[in-house]
């Protein structure tokens, strides 16, 4: 874990909440929102330029996604300054689970990862 003593510290919460209007169980379609805070917590600006995916189904199924910035934004972080934003994915198993990190770059130029922390993807009712 990244220390705010750093000039470089991003932090990265995430919570996730099944959809079940676009699910489908039948089609094996599970249908997932979640809400990302990346937040600065170290003393120098950071610009987010990209981000790495690696989402898991409980079959094992991998899909990776990686792109530019997020939601169509790369946005520039300040010390203390946090940017939010929801998104979604779609798994065939009714739990799964996300990881993955933000390709960031620092205010020196400096080119640093942050990790987003792998959480869980479940539907209600099935994680006892």
């Amino acid at each position: 874990m990244t220390t705010s003593s750093h000039p470089k510290a991003i932090e990265v919460t995430a919570v996730a909440h099944f959809i079940e209007e676009q699910s489908s169980i039948e089609a094996d379609r599970y249908v997932f929102a979640y809400h990302i805070t990346i937040r600065n917590i170290g003393s120098a600006s950071a610009q987010l330029l990209g981000r790495h995916w690696i989402i898991t189904d409980a079959g094992g199924a991998v899909q990776e996604v990686e792109g530019s910035g997020v939601i169509g934004k790369q946005p520039l972080l300040k010390p203390g300054e946090a940017f939010e934003y929801t998104s979604g994915c779609t798994i065939a198993t009714p739990v799964g689970t996300m990881k993955g990190r933000y390709q960031m770059v620092g205010e020196d130029g400096g080119h640093f990862d942050a990790d987003i922390p792998e959480f869980t993807l479940a539907m209600p009712r099935t994680l006892h």
